[in-house]
């Protein structure tokens, strides 16, 4: 008997049909229109194109140009690709438009699919990104949708790293760009930190479509992107700990493997002390308890997550002299990406190699917060459902489950649960030697880099031909995934299979074309392609006859978006195949997350040697273990968000702030005000209210007059006049102050003054919000210890940084102040002189640099619960000097550093930029 509910569907429909069924009529009304397109020429496609723009500046809105601007998109990406778009690739399409993310199963075309909701709003002229997982993919994607674009008039940029900055402006510049998420974060914190409108490289952010939505918004939400600097170089301190962290035993320290954290016992604790005395780290008479020690147990508990939590060949490999991280999610190497707060170089130290510095971040925005920025979001993927509710709440997306064009006719066995992972991998070995031995083409999904070799090694024990797909083959991931769908393929991926490449039951077609030619460049491609397609459609038959695509998964992830992206790669457009999870009680889930009733009923049944648990009841528990993982997940990820919230305000407000800067053509009355500000907070700390004159602090005041606004006044006179008050002091140091500005301005002419006090502002913003970044994230480490006083530490966080935030505001106004008081010319001899002392620091730096520590940056810091930073070196950082071609009246900074351009003096602008670049000043940091 059906229940109320199931009642209520089978009438009135589950929401998500009324939204399918609510496309209907737009998708007849573009299938109407088809027609009528096919009969324009090539230029009369382009022709609509203006002509939608032009109805669109008429006030015309979009949804009502919707079924024409498809039908034109569908007709160029026909002639353009020979491919025309089905019913359910347009309904894709339009709920990508209303800002939503469609869920489209794997071989649906989602690449197509973009097209049209990009070209559509792409004819507001505001620009449409759309982001991909991946540098080729992005380079791909926009190549190969190009002809789409172009065959209507637009023009299409693609974004990537390294990329030059005149190739990169134009790419942004195009109507539809392709990038991938961290390179448009990266761009826009970059873009924040220049110091000319000119440079900068984003134009707005009108509207994104994000593909493979779930891995971006959810997989890698909880890493903020962070451009730091280098710091302080501790390698030796690092390798001192790691000779001693493998003398501890289990006895020393605890690990909880279910919140992934380790601490030290209170032996472990004694054991330490005792050690790091005798090592000189810690001084004899000093403990860890000390607040003077906090450095040291930082470092130890680095040491200690480094050799217990991460894994070699799982959390990262080496590579080239390097440890490279592996994202847990898609198994791919993530390059340029390193762990924060110096957990990256305790795991140099021990794998022993060059430790680099650790670095202090210069600007971080987390993937919510830069992806919140877009009037309209939209997403797609074959995986969404499971996290619909986390979708709504942070991004306000809605989730729309797209039919498939054809039904899907994948058999979904039920798990096998085995004793021990032994048993497990003879299971998995015996069931692909009968799919090989049929000839069914074979997915193996492996859950890290060791057991893909592991299980490798096992097949080849039992001959079986077979592709190992991991992040050391990441350059022929494309080719591998291409060959898995043949006539008896075998094909062993960890966590990465086939994403952006699909799998063709009998292999990909126009990989084979292009072999083939490359091969044979004499050959006719049409010659070529007819052979092929005909080998091709033998060998389809034969793999559809052998049961189509198997996909066996070797271990459940955490995640169960991430077993269905594996299971979604068997079963494209209609075909046949099959997907089996095999599990052991062995297994880190099972283990770590598996409820003790399941392991009960198990032992009960008293499985024999090699025999497997099959039941749909086991599959319902370990679903239920897995969103209790995901629900954690989503917790540390709100965590995150909430405290990011907070600084995002102030990145809003400072970011705004440069932004209307670089805009002002003249910036003297905000220079003014500055200054009358700061007078009036300097005659308020030294003159108290309703105090008469000799309860003053003339003498303070008359120092501070000299040093911040660089006026030698007779203070203490003033104050012995009668009748003189606080108000009357004010006037006078503004009198005098202004007239000094007056005659700078004189001095350098009233044009290079603009650029001075435009240059001085922009300089001593970013060097403040450095400050307040590292601020932020010191309260953010130590704010949890309030929840032991029963105060909430997001509300003592809120209050605190905004504290610190009126502090970095009142600290710019006086910074600007004294800097713009401290500014005269210089002469030539002092160039030369300050020139020469720049590079002969700069020498001494570079003997004294340990071997490949200057080679690149370290890993800066990242919010709390985040457990990698994805970084670059900043671009150019923000000189924090005086002006160009003047010199502060206090002379150049000690300790030159080549990183830090508050400690260059003022290089002449014809001379070699400090930083090392090997430009001219003016054309490097001193750029006006």
């Amino acid at each position: 008997m059906l229940g109320i509910g199931s009642l209520a569907k089978k009438v009135f429909g589950t929401p998500n049909d009324r939204k399918i069924k609510s496309t209907r009529p737009l998708v007849e009304k573009i299938n109407a229109l088809e027609a009528e397109f096919q009969k324009l020429d090539d230029d009369g496609l382009k022709a609509k194109t203006a002509e939608f723009k032009d109805r669109l500046e008429k006030g015309e809105s979009l949804d009502h140009l919707l079924p024409e601007a498809f039908a034109n998109c569908r007709e160029a990406a026909r002639r353009a690709l020979g491919l025309r778009a089905f019913d359910v690739q347009l309904m894709g399409g339009i709920f990508l438009h209303q800002g939503n993310i469609a869920e489209m199963k794997t071989g649906e075309g989602k690449t197509l699919v973009a097209t049209f909701p990009a070209y559509l709003n792409a004819l507001t002229g505001k620009g449409v990104h759309v982001v991909t997982v991946n540098d080729y993919l992005a380079k791909r994607d926009a190549e190969w949708m190009s002809k789409v674009y172009g065959a209507l008039g637009l023009s299409t940029g693609v974004v990537y790293p390294q990329q030059p900055e005149a190739e990169k402006k134009e790419a942004y510049a195009a109507d539809i760009t392709y990038a991938t998420n961290n390179e448009l974060g990266f761009d826009y914190l970059r873009d924040n930190m220049k110091s000319d409108l000119a440079q900068m490289n984003q134009r707005g952010h009108h509207f994104a479509i994000v593909d493979e939505v779930d891995s971006i918004l959810i997989d890698e939400a909880r890493t903020p992107l962070i451009i730091s600097g280098p710091s302080q170089d501790r390698s030796e301190l690092y390798r001192q700990i790691d000779r001693i962290i493998p003398e501890l035993t289990e006895a020393h320290y605890t690990i909880d493997e279910k919140s992934r954290s380790v601490t030290y016992t209170d032996e472990g604790n004694e054991f330490l002390e005792t050690r790091l005395q005798a090592a000189g780290i810690l001084p004899e008479e000093q403990t860890l308890y000390d607040p003077e020690s906090t450095t040291v147990v930082h470092h130890v508990n680095q040491g200690l997550r480094a050799h217990k939590l991460f894994q070699r060949d799982k959390d990262y490999i080496v590579r080239d002299g390097q440890a490279v991280l592996i994202d847990e999610f898609t198994g791919r190497m993530m390059q340029g990406r390193r762990l924060s707060d110096g957990l990256h170089q305790a795991i140099e130290a021990k794998e022993n190699l060059d430790i680099q510095p650790e670095n202090v971040t210069l600007a971080s925005v987390t993937f919510q917060n830069y992806f919140r920025l877009y009037d309209k979001l939209a997403g797609m993927t074959g995986t969404a459902l499971t996290e619909a509710d986390e979708f709504f709440e942070i991004y306000r997306l809605g989730v729309v489950e797209v039919p498939t064009n054809r039904p899907v006719q994948r058999a979904d066995e039920d798990d096998q649960v085995f004793r021990t992972a032994r048993e497990k991998f003879d299971g998995v070995v015996k069931s692909i030697r009968e799919a090989h031995e049929k000839g069914q083409p074979i997915l193996v999904g492996t859950t890290s880099i060791e057991k893909s070799e592991f299980l490798s090694q096992l097949l080849q024990k039992e001959g079986i031909a077979h592709n190992v797909l991991n992040a050391r083959q990441h350059e022929q991931e494309a080719q591998i995934v291409a060959d898995a769908g043949k006539l008896g393929a075998v094909t062993i991926a960890t966590n990465m299979a086939g994403r952006g490449t699909d799998i063709q039951l009998g292999g990909n077609v126009e990989l084979k074309v292009l072999e083939a030619l490359a091969a044979d460049p004499e050959a006719h491609p049409d010659e070529i392609r007819a052979r092929i397609e005909a080998e091709h459609a033998d060998e389809k038959k034969a793999v559809l006859a052998a049961g189509g695509l198997f996909v066996l998964a070797t271990e459940r992830h955490e995640s169960r978006r991430i077993d269905n992206q594996l299971r979604g790669r068997s079963g494209r457009q209609g075909d046949p195949g099959r997907s089996s999870f095999f599990l052991s009680l062995e297994d880190d889930l099972m283990r770590i997350f598996g409820s003790e009733r399941l392991e009960k009923v198990l032992s009960t049944l008293g499985m024999k040697e090699g025999e497997a648990i099959v039941h749909p009841w086991v599959n319902k528990s370990l679903e239920r273990a897995q969103a209790k993982v995901e629900g954690r997940n989503f917790d540390i990820r709100k965590q995150l968000l909430k405290y990011d919230d907070v600084m995002n305000e102030q990145r809003k407000v400072i970011f705004s702030q440069r932004r209307e800067i670089m805009e002002a053509e003249d910036l003297t009355e905000i220079v003014d005000d500055m200054r009358h500000q700061v007078i009036d907070d300097l005659v308020a700390q030294h003159i108290p209210e309703r105090a008469y004159p000799d309860q003053w602090d003339s003498e303070g005041l008359y120092a501070r007059a000299i040093q911040v606004l660089g006026v030698d006044v007779p203070v203490m006179k003033w104050a012995e006049e009668e009748g003189v008050d606080d108000g009357d002091i004010r006037a006078r140091l503004e009198e005098a102050s202004d007239k000094l500005m007056a005659e700078k301005a004189e001095t350098f002419g009233p044009e290079t003054m603009k650029s001075i006090e435009k240059q001085v502002i922009l300089q001593t913003i970013d060097s403040k919000w450095r400050e307040h970044l590292l601020m932020l994230e010191h309260l953010r480490s130590v704010v949890g210890f309030r929840g032991y006083a029963q105060r909430d530490p997001l509300n003592e966080y809120k209050t605190e940084a905004f504290q610190l935030f009126e502090g970095l505001l009142d600290g710019l106004r006086a910074e600007v102040t004294e800097k713009l008081a401290q500014i005269r010319p210089i002469s030539k001899e002092e160039q030369q002189a300050m020139l020469q002392r720049a590079m002969q620091a700069q020498q001494a730096r570079q003997q004294q640099q340990p071997s490949g520590a200057a080679a690149a940056a370290g890993g800066g810091a990242a919010a709390a619960g985040a457990s990698a930073a994805p970084r670059r070196e900043a671009p150019e950082l923000a000189a924090a000097g005086a002006g160009v071609g003047t010199l502060p009246q206090a002379g150049p900074k000690p300790g030159f550093d080549e990183a830090d351009p508050s400690s260059w003096g003022n290089p002449s602008r014809n001379e070699p930029c400090p930083c090392g670049s090997g430009q001219k000043f003016k054309h490097c940091h001193g750029k006006l």
